[in-house]
This record gives structure tokens, C-alpha cells and sequence, in this order.
């Protein structure tokens, strides 16, 4: 399915989404009690992302890839076709957060010959995303403000960046994403799977 410019979300991903996380809980032949353990999000939760009764947020998302072994990318595309080599910007899959002013563009998604991917992430004015573990231990990332600023915070370690600014990290513990400034925030994030 083909996104205009006007209406870049894709309104049938969070049935296919919910579709691919009752899939993936069966595969590994958990019941949703075990998955609320493995991940810390409650049964009823879990229950009605998988039925698409409400959209999850990035931190829901990110408990479940650690749970599952997957980056936010290779999970959502899991529920898009398979990539072609050229990724037009009308073809560049969003995924937005609406509780936490978070929209995300698969710019480069995930691909099974290649490491890495590229997304570009806009962050609301007050917007403040805290991760506590990241999907995959050891992810590598690199993360270029674009315009705006922002603040991350790496495990205990607190960084301002500025419009220019780039952080490189390795993600091992929790990381916090906050629109630092009194406009919104728009950065390029490279990562690469271990």
C-alpha cells in the first residue's frame, strides 16, 4: 500500500501489527501470562494490542522486540512487503506514538542481507520517550539532530544535543529520548544490529 503525502500513516498497520505479535507469542508457544513476565506489560494490555483494540506505544513496542530479539524496525517490517532496493519518500513507512508526540519514518527499514537501517524520528514540543532496556542488547546507534534539540539519556549518562549534534551509543540499559527545545525535534537514527 502506497502512502500520500497527505496521509502518511498507514491506518491498516495496527491490525497487521496485532496480527504479527499474537503470531510471534504462538510461535514461541507462550501463553499472554508468560509474555507479561518475559516482558512486564500486563496480560490485558498485551490481550488488546494483539486484537488492534488500541495502538501501542514505542515503550509497549520496545519491551516486546527485547522480548522477541528484534529491533522496532524488523517488527513493523514484518507486516509490510519485503522492501525493494530504492525506497521512494512516498513509500516510507510511519508509525507515530500519538500519547507521547513520537512519528517514526522507516527511511532505509530493515532488510535480511543488511545490518543496518536508517530512521528518522519527530518529536513533539514537551515529547519525553523513556525506554528501560533496549530491543536488542548491544545495538549499536547513531543518532544525527536535525533540527531542534534533544536530550538522551543513556543509562545514567545525560546528553544535550543541538541541531548538528550526532551521539553514537552502543545500547546495553535504558535510554530516554526528550524534545529539549520549545519547537519540536527531528533527527536521523542509524542502527546496527549486532
Amino acid at each position: 500500500m502506497r502512502n500520500a503525502p497527505e496521509d502518511p500513516l498507514d491506518t491498516g498497520l495496527d491490525t497487521r501489527l496485532g496480527a504479527r505479535l499474537a503470531e510471534l507469542r504462538a510461535q514461541h508457544g507462550w501463553s499472554l501470562g508468560e509474555l507479561a513476565e518475559r516482558s512486564g506489560v500486563s496480560r490485558s494490555t498485551l490481550s488488546r494490542a494483539e486484537r488492534a483494540e488500541t495502538s501501542p506505544t514505542a515503550a509497549l513496542l520496545n519491551r516486546l522486540c527485547h522480548a522477541y530479539g528484534r529491533t522496532m524496525s524488523q517488527l513493523l517490517s514484518e507486516v509490510e512487503p519485503a522492501p525493494a532496493p530504492l525506497v521512494r519518500a512516498a513509500d516510507q513507512r510511519l508509525w507515530a506514538d500519538h500519547g507521547s508526540g513520537f512519528v517514526r519514518r522507516s527511511v532505509s527499514p530493515p532488510h535480511p542481507g543488511l545490518r543496518g537501517e536508517l530512521v528518522e524520528g519527530r518529536l513533539a514540543p514537551g515529547a519525553d520517550i523513556a525506554y528501560d532496556r533496549p530491543p536488542v542488547t548491544g545495538l549499536e546507534q547513531h543518532l544525527w539532530v536535525l533540527d531542534g534539540a534533544l536530550e538522551v539519556t543513556v543509562g545514567d549518562r545525560a546528553h544535550h544535543l543541538d541541531t548538528g549534534d550526532c551521539l553514537r551509543m552502543r545500547v546495553a540499559g535504558p535510554t530516554r529520548f526528550r524534545c529539549g527545545g520549545p519547537g519540536g525535534t527531528r533527527y536521523a537514527l542509524v542502527v546496527v544490529r549486532p
